[in-house]
């Protein structure tokens, strides 16, 4: 009973937190884990666990998502199915001591990438990246969220940030439905690799479904600075432990 309250209330606000700042699976990883899944399988889990909540933060923002340029959302779309699929199966792949060396780096580089965010858009508009719809960098950010979905929301509001946007609404809701289409690609890629523990991602999936919706609210009430900070703080703790982990 202790298990299953651990990870029902890690993954309700694993659902909240993707859609106020990203990096909910920064809780329903160590939570899996804690629970005695095994590493790779926790990550699997981990996706899994957190991909309706994805679909409720989309729900709450579908104003945001609307205003969104159709085309360019189409564009980045098909680029996100495409670099998921590539990253889930790079971890079907992948060994456990590959993973466990590659996952701090990246989300150390996705916490500076989005807290120097404002610098990296200055540099974007002076070489004419400003304009959002980029598809290189949606493929590459999504072979990295179907590689290990933690952070995903960190990176990807990082590479809005580089596109010019600056409306944290938008972005949010951008970020959630982006983040909903990768993880139905990674949940369909490791359901069928039979490395997904169900009863604990069933438990799971209907908390972040809730949690992901309440978040919406939530997001749309607090400052870009205080977002900007649950993004900053949650990527470089989730950073050090990853760190931590590697070097004990």
């Amino acid at each position: 009973m202790t298990e299953h309250l651990v990870i029902a209330a890690a993954a309700f606000f694993a659902g909240m937190l993707n859609t106020v700042a990203g990096g909910g699976t920064f809780l329903t990883f160590p939570a899996l884990v804690y629970t005695g899944v095994p590493v790779v399988a926790a990550n699997a889990t981990s996706a899994v666990a957190v991909f309706p909540g994805y679909l409720g933060g989309a729900a709450g923002f579908r104003r945001e998502i609307a205003a969104f340029d159709r085309r360019k959302l189409m564009k980045i779309t098909g680029a996100t199915v495409l670099g998921g699929l590539v990253g889930s199966l790079l971890l079907l792949v992948s060994s456990n001591e590959a993973f466990s060396v590659a996952v701090p780096f990246l989300l150390a580089f996705a916490t500076l990438a989005f807290a120097f965010g404002d610098r990296l858009q200055s540099w974007a508009q002076r070489h004419s990246f400003g304009a959002g719809g980029g598809s290189i960098g949606t493929l590459l950010v999504s072979i990295y969220g179907g590689y290990f979905n933690g952070g995903l929301g960190i990176v990807l509001l990082a590479l809005f940030s580089v596109w010019g946007m600056r409306d944290l609404n938008l972005m949010n809701g951008l970020k959630n439905g982006l983040s909903f289409v990768l993880s139905a690609i990674s949940v369909g890629t490791f359901a069928a690799a039979g490395i997904v523990a169900w009863p604990q991602a069933a438990l799971m999936m209907a908390a972040a479904t809730v949690g992901g919706y309440a978040g919406a609210p939530v997001a749309r009430a607090l400052p870009r600075s205080v977002v900007k900070a649950v993004v900053i703080i949650v990527g470089a703790a989730m950073s050090a432990v990853f760190f931590w982990r590697l070097l004990a």
